[in-house]
């Protein structure tokens, strides 16, 4: 039903003029899906607070409430066919109701409230529908869906990730905001985080490595209330650059079921390094920020090694912003390892120095649908310098791409051998005091791969070819004498 439904949406939208890319039917369809989820929601909370005696205050006030303005029902549970439509309909919600919504961020008590994240979203977004009749439409079907189950909400957060998926066929970088699910999970795993840490993503995207940290934490145990309350409130936080991916990553941690994120729409980058104190800092960091971007001087004078490089600028940032002690899964292009400017060796000096980069975890081409780059997983422990790295180099029997993607068990070898740090085929450990010390390149060859033989001079492909015609014309002898 869900999916079905979204279809149907992207095929109105698709006609309307002010949406004109799959961006587009994502953003539009996240804020009419966000207000009717934000109805469910009131309506359970609702019934929880009769269920023990209380009062229940809705967040939202009489007029703006979805069923009074999107859907007002007959005596039937019909819609009344009374409800705004057309020119009536645009104007209300641009003029109205977007205004009203906008001033939460200014009313809440503070900013991990779900009424914050309200005033925070629609300060955010705009109606981009032009037509009413099609924005009718659109919230007729969406009102059609129900977010009260477990089961429910599970699935629709499920196909709200993969509509994120799609927009990196939709141009506009959109591809930036998704990393494949199967790699955030395996990430998650070999870190490993605790309820009670803090875990954070400073370039967070659709916050998929947030979502998954949060099932992973949720996932098998019996949770107290007080679990739940951390999980909720103090655990996960992040930052996003872009509008539309700050949008996503909030309904998309909301839809999972983190009622209030953690999620700030800034620029990471314009944060001065030496302005980080102890208090500003995360016990776990797990991310992949944007490869090959550029940043203007004035934002690299915020890091001591001055790199337009945007990955390395988040790297920096990282490694400052990670507690003593704490754990980090970040993923780089692998070019990070090997590159010979003065910034990148400055880099993986400090990477070494200050942390125990434990594991390399090298992607085949292709681990990224539509991006033509190789990537490296850095797990690192802040603390303590390096002295041992174990690599693990994911070799596959096929062609990565958009219909043959990564999945969990092609890591499966990964993270168990990661445990133990074994060598095998694929894996490998060095000892950083034999690298080379003046460059400190990380790229080393996996020492255990078969070797392959090496290419014969002509000169001994003619002998043995004579030998093989010998071969033939003394079994042809034979035959002949037998007969």
């Amino acid at each position: 039903m869900f999916e079905q439904t979204f279809k149907n949406i992207d095929d109105i939208l698709h006609k309307d003029a002010g949406c004109g890319s799959e961006l587009d039917y994502v953003e539009q369809t996240s804020w009419v899906l966000f207000l009717k989820y934000l109805d469910d929601l009131e309506k359970d909370k609702q019934t929880a607070a009769e269920l023990s005696g209380k009062t229940y205050t809705s967040i939202i006030a009489p007029e703006y409430q979805w069923t009074k303005w999107a859907t007002p029902k007959l005596s039937s549970g019909k819609i009344d066919h009374n409800a705004l439509t057309g020119d009536d309909l645009t104007d209300f919600v641009n003029g109205d109701l977007f205004p009203y919504l906008k001033k939460f961020k200014a009313d809440a008590d503070s900013a991990d409230t779900i009424e914050y994240k309200v005033g925070e979203i629609f300060s955010q977004l705009k109606n981009r529908i032009q037509s009413g009749y099609n924005l009718r439409e659109v919230i007729d079907l969406i009102d059609q869906l129900r977010f009260r189950t477990h089961k429910e909400k599970h699935e629709m957060s499920h196909l709200y990730e993969s509509k994120i998926k799609n927009m990196g066929n939709a141009g506009r970088n959109g591809g930036e905001y998704y990393t494949p699910r199967p790699l955030i999970k395996t990430v998650v795993k070999v870190v490993a985080p605790q309820i009670g840490q803090t875990i954070y993503d400073g370039a967070v995207g659709s916050a998929g490595f947030l979502v998954e940290a949060f099932e992973y934490l949720k996932k098998g145990k019996n949770l107290s209330t007080s679990d739940v309350t951390t999980l909720q409130k103090k655990t996960f936080y992040g930052k996003e650059k872009k509008p539309l991916a700050y949008i996503i990553g909030t309904m998309n941690m909301i839809l999972h079921g983190v009622e209030a994120p953690n999620i700030i729409h800034t620029n990471t980058l314009a944060e001065n390094l030496s302005d980080i104190q102890e208090k500003d800092r995360y016990d776990v960091i797990l991310a992949n920020p944007p490869f090959g971007g550029k940043e203007r001087a004035e934002v690299q004078q915020n890091f001591p090694i001055k790199t337009g490089e945007t990955a390395s600028l988040f790297l920096q940032h990282f490694v400052k912003i990670l507690k003593a002690g704490g754990k980090a899964g970040v993923i780089i292009k692998n070019t990070f390892l090997s590159n010979t400017d003065n910034a990148s060796v400055s880099l993986r000096k400090l990477l070494l120095d200050s942390c125990n980069l434990h594991t390399i975890l090298d992607l085949p081409g292709g681990t990224f649908t539509g991006a033509g780059v190789k990537t490296v997983v850095l797990f690192f422990e802040k603390g303590a310098p390096t002295q041992k790295t174990w690599f693990y180099q994911l070799n596959l029997d096929r062609n990565l791409g958009k219909t043959n993607p990564l999945n969990e068990k092609d890591l499966a070898e990964f993270v168990e051998l990661q445990k133990t740090k074994a060598d095998s085929e694929n894996s490998w450990t060095v000892n950083i005091k034999d690298i080379d010390q003046s460059t400190l390149d990380l790229s080393a060859k996996n020492p255990n791969t078969p070797e392959e033989a090496p290419l014969r001079q002509p000169e001994e492909i003619l002998k043995a070819m004579k030998a093989l015609d010998k071969e033939s014309e003394n079994v042809l002898d034979s035959i002949l004498e037998l007969i």
